[in-house]
């Protein structure tokens, strides 16, 4: 598969990575909004994060500027097949499975890195301008995911290039980078606690955590994982949006006490 990629040409490429970036956004998307707001509540299982409505519109502007992220990470992918046409990276063709396996622990690894740098980044002075655009969305839905800024898009979408010129990897370990990301994504921006009985520092509890993000805006910049935020010390307390979520409920309580008048 591996040498089937190379032997692509540029434009190949680019179709292939906008069907594929698109694709897969749309079917982990919708299939984490069914599993959200239909299979799951039904069930009995797990319990949404934030009880207050979506902001006006707000689906139709994340699916806009999710379509530009898909155009930039699709045609991007011009750039690791650069790489391997310039010589500069190498895929392995020849990688056994416990290979790919401790390959793709690595890459979950580097991506949980790369993002709290650039999460962090993009929450500076110069370039937090570039991060609102996101943050419109302090109510996450699954489709949040890729709703960046064109610049944004960029710095996050750039995760496999450093470990390219460093590793030979296998063409697998490479794909499933966007897949993990993505569904990791979709966990944290479904707006869902899937595992309410897990602690708040548990691997299960990252939608939680991105939940507080949103709702507060700084803090917990980490991806899927922790070990970045507790490092640097910016890690949310669970209870961190608790005064805007009880504010909205004291609103509800008063306009409910007001309708029954």
């Amino acid at each position: 598969m591996g040498q089937a990629f190379e032997a692509l040409s540029a434009w190949q490429v680019m179709l292939a990575g906008l069907l594929f970036f698109g694709g897969i956004y749309l079917v982990f998307g919708a299939a984490t909004w069914l599993l959200t707001r239909h299979i799951l509540p039904a069930l009995g299982l797990g319990r949404p994060l934030d009880p207050r409505p979506l902001a006006p519109g707000q689906l139709r502007r994340e699916l806009a500027q999710s379509g530009l992220s898909i155009l930039l990470f699709g045609t991007g992918m011009i750039f690791p097949w650069g790489l391997l046409q310039l010589g500069w990276a190498r895929l392995d063709p020849d990688a056994s499975w416990q290979q790919i396996v401790l390959e793709i622990l690595a890459l979950v690894a580097w991506n949980d890195v790369h993002f709290w740098i650039n999460h962090r980044l993009l929450h500076t002075r110069l370039l937090r301008r570039f991060h609102l655009p996101h943050h419109r969305s302090v109510v996450t839905t699954p489709f949040s995911t890729y709703s960046f800024h064109p610049i944004e898009a960029l710095m996050l979408g750039n995760v496999i290039l450093l470990p390219m010129v460093v590793h030979d990897f296998s063409f697998w370990s490479l794909l499933s980078v966007p897949l993990f990301s993505l569904f990791f994504n979709c966990i944290g921006h479904a707006n869902y606690d899937f595992f309410p009985k897990v602690s708040y520092a548990h691997w299960f509890a990252a939608s939680r955590r991105h939940h507080l993000h949103h709702a507060c805006y700084n803090g917990n910049y980490g991806f899927q994982f922790t070990f970045m935020d507790r490092l640097f010390r910016t890690r949310l307390g669970a209870d961190a949006a608790e005064r805007q979520l009880q504010a909205h409920r004291q609103r509800e309580s008063g306009a409910g006490l007001r309708g029954s008048a």
